[in-house]
């Protein structure tokens, strides 16, 4: 039997954790798995906007260890005995060596840049904003609940690939881009 999508057991502003809690869907926790849902489906927008096969295979893996952070993030630590796939190190390295790769074509950088130039390019800047809030959002959840480490790592060094995806796109898109000159009072 298929599951339905409507269950109605939210609709007084509740939801249900793995586990069988209940919080309110504002709870912190309800904050952090939805931002990075929400990362999830950015990211999907952009890969339909890259023609660039490698780097849409990193952003399927990508979206794929979304989920496993969602997973773990809407997982009641204390009661939940749902078997979640885990995070590794490996998946962080991926991203560090992709922006390893991604640096020794792209020109040094003087400066911070304005984000836009091409549409692509402005929707990989998009995805990185959403990223950081996602982090900020599991930073929060864990100064007062327990998030494994390896989730928080994982987003910043997710977000770091996505500024330096951002570069290469333009690069590839032979996107402008605009150096921010603060414009300092004397």
């Amino acid at each position: 039997m298929a599951l339905k999508i409507y269950t109605k057991t939210g609709d007084k502003g509740q939801t249900g954790l793995l586990g069988g809690t209940r919080v309110p869907k504002h709870h912190i926790r309800i904050e952090a798995y939805g931002t990075v849902d929400e990362l999830n489906s950015w990211i999907g927008l952009l890969r339909d906007s890259i023609s660039d096969e490698h780097v849409k295979s990193i952003l399927v893996e990508t979206q794929d260890r979304l989920f496993t952070i969602g997973s773990s993030l809407a997982s009641d630590p204390e009661k939940s005995k749902v078997k979640i796939p885990h995070l590794s190190e490996e998946d962080i390295t991926l991203f560090e060596k992709e922006i390893d790769a991604m640096d020794v074509i792209l020109p040094p950088m003087k400066n911070f840049v304005l984000p836009g130039g091409h549409e692509t390019v402005s929707k990989c800047h998009i995805v990185r904003c959403v990223c950081r809030r996602a982090e900020r959002r599991v930073n929060h959840l864990a100064e007062s609940e327990p998030v494994d480490e390896i989730v928080i790592k994982y987003l910043n060094r997710l977000s770091d690939y996505l500024f330096m995806l951002s570069r290469k796109l333009a690069h590839d898109l032979n996107a402008p881009e605009i150096p921010w000159k603060p414009k300092i009072k004397e």
